[in-house]
């Protein structure tokens, strides 16, 4: 692709940088980093979900440099974690050892250990709630006094929010759905290694939990409505903080580094089951979503599409892993979209060339 020069770009790309600053600060209002990691946890968890790093004060500057612009704070956040050197690899997490703030089943109404709703917009009625802007901090340190207070006085309830059954284990008793084959496949780690197809299922999940959100659930919502072959109901879906240890180089145990919180979806299709000898018994496949911060919809997306990837055929879009894993990336996207903005001078000229020369040729 060929640019030609343009006169005096270097001096009009950095006035184009000061007007950047400018228009940020000249209300004369400087944004708080710290603001945006307590008050803006939803976009903070999508930054960190699309940009693979778990850092929220991090994302908070990314956010405030890139104005709120997601894909622009993904891309900083991306470049980011490009420089940072590679230490450790963290030991295999157990999820069902997940410390769990909300826990929900679409599949039963009972299940061990209760229904936990926890924090979210879900039942809430959405109408703007126009009193948030007159919310001053005192009126808030009042309400969070008499909310701790209420709390402290309600009697625990006599559940291990570390050890909570999965609903998938009734199922297995059942043998309703198939006991999972231990795999200790190192996975590929598609940071380090081009994407070559077709892929694993541990490239194709760690793609599908770092893509831009929008897309995933544009994607899952493409397959629900006949762009793919399946319509899932939610087994489990937990919020919660999960532990992340290193190995100890020099012995068998392990050290603890800290907890990050995650969304974990488990999804039920059905399914025929392959293995059974006439082929008519059905069992129940699980699609797997999972990724940082609290992020349902992504989550939940994220498990039909791993489903529709599993499937060797390629009948609908979303079946078909290379549409579905290249253009799902934050990154790739937004980058080769904006790049039509640069110059591309050369490039248009010889098309007007053809198309003078073509109409020039038709006339005479």
């Amino acid at each position: 692709m060929g640019y030609v020069a343009v006169k005096g770009g270097s001096e009009a790309i950095a006035e184009s940088i000061q007007r950047l600053k400018y228009e940020r600060i000249k209300n004369g209002t400087v944004l708080d980093t710290r603001d945006i990691e307590s008050g803006m946890r939803g976009l903070i968890d999508t930054v960190m979900s699309e940009s693979s790093l778990y850092d929220r004060q991090v994302a908070s500057v990314a956010i405030k440099q890139a104005e709120g612009s997601i894909e622009e704070a993904v891309f900083l956040m991306r470049a980011y974690r490009s420089t940072l050197p590679r230490k450790y690899y963290s030991n295999v997490i157990d999820t069902k050892n997940m410390f769990v703030e909300r826990r929900i089943s679409a599949s039963f109404k009972d299940i061990p250990g209760g229904q936990i709703l926890g924090t979210t917009y879900d039942y809430t009625h959405r109408l703007i709630d126009f009193d948030l802007s007159k919310e001053n901090p005192t009126e808030v340190e009042k309400w969070l006094d008499s909310y701790r207070k209420t709390s402290e006085l309600e009697e625990p309830a006599d559940i291990d929010l570390c050890n909570l059954p999965r609903v998938t284990d009734m199922l297995r008793k059942e043998e309703i759905i198939a006991q999972a084959i231990e795999d200790n496949t190192p996975p590929i780690d598609v940071t380090k290694k081009n994407m070559e197809f077709p892929t694993k299922r541990s490239e194709r999940l760690q793609v599908l939990t770092r893509g831009q959100t929008g897309a995933v659930i544009a994607l899952g919502y493409a397959s629900l409505r006949g762009f793919g072959d399946l319509h899932p109901t939610v087994g489990e879906l937990r919020v919660g903080y999960v532990d992340i240890c290193i190995a100890n180089p020099m012995g068998d145990d392990e050290f603890y580094i800290g907890n990050i919180q995650i969304t974990e979806v488990e999804s039920y299709i059905s399914s025929p089951d392959k293995n059974n000898a006439d082929g008519n018994k059905l069992n129940l496949t699980i699609g797997y979503g999972v990724c940082y911060g609290q992020n349902e919809s992504k989550a939940i997306a994220m498990s039909i599409l791993d489903t529709d990837l599993e499937t060797q055929e390629k009948k609908f879009p979303t079946q078909d892993e290379e549409f579905v894993l290249y253009h799902i990336d934050s990154v790739e996207a937004t980058g080769f979209i904006s790049h039509l903005k640069l110059p591309h001078y050369v490039t248009f000229k010889s098309k007007l060339d053809s198309i003078r020369r073509t109409r020039e040729a038709r006339e005479k």
